[in-house]
């Protein structure tokens, strides 16, 4: 399957990538020609998913498009989203990016001979790093970092994340991107998937489940 990855860095699409494949069990080639876009921030991601959602549509021979987030301190998406697939919480990222891929869609013709780019959102409750931990710290999931929110005493910080996973907060781009990977393989090969769905069900839940429904579409 030929799926474009959109995420706040290289790093961040490199675990995303192997989650998702192992979600698909097959390999996400990337598509021709390459997408190319800036990553500065959340904010820069989600004014960009329209560009990127159309250059994929007219451009090249992708079948999907997977964007992720951080949730920083941002409200946690809650697990379902209602019949709409939005919630009440105006500042709720999934609901931003879900929103601007609606109204694009609006806007596109069809590919001839092709159906339209498939989209698969999620984020990552705080940080992608956060993702990476399951199967070594379950203190670390969305319900606690939940509790955290609404107490004011967060369970831990995203330099503390990027220290557990990357072995310092500061580490270079290429070996955020080297470890990010190789702690998704690990998660995936030891059939931990369902347990990253577990503890983070509305950032990690929605991109599994938008996964499922290609899978779906596909029988």
């Amino acid at each position: 399957m030929k799926v474009a990855f959109f995420s706040e860095s290289p790093a961040d699409e490199a675990a995303v990538r192997v989650f998702v494949e192992g979600l698909l069990e097959e390999e996400a080639v990337p598509p021709s020609p390459t997408l190319r876009l800036k990553r500065q921030g959340w904010q820069a991601v989600l004014r960009q998913v329209p560009v990127a959602l159309r250059y994929l549509h007219y451009n090249t021979d992708a079948d999907a498009l997977v964007v992720t987030l951080d949730s920083d301190e941002s409200p946690v998406p809650q697990k379902g989203h209602g019949r709409s697939g939005f919630c009440a919480e105006a500042k709720c990222r999934l609901c931003h990016v879900r929103r601007a891929i609606d109204e694009t869609r609006r806007t596109l013709r069809s590919r001839q001979g092709r159906g339209p780019v498939l989209t698969a959102v999620g984020v990552a409750v705080p940080a992608i790093e956060a993702w990476c931990l399951v199967g070594k710290d379950r203190h670390v999931s969305e319900s606690s970092w939940i509790l955290g929110l609404k107490s004011r005493k967060l369970p831990y910080t995203k330099p503390q994340l990027k220290q557990m996973v990357y072995g310092s907060d500061r580490q270079s781009l290429e070996i955020k991107t080297r470890r990010g990977a190789e702690e998704a393989r690990r998660i995936v090969a030891n059939g931990k998937l369902s347990e990253l769905e577990q503890l983070f069900p509305g950032g990690f839940g929605a991109l599994a489940s938008d996964i499922r429904g290609w899978l779906a579409t596909s029988e």
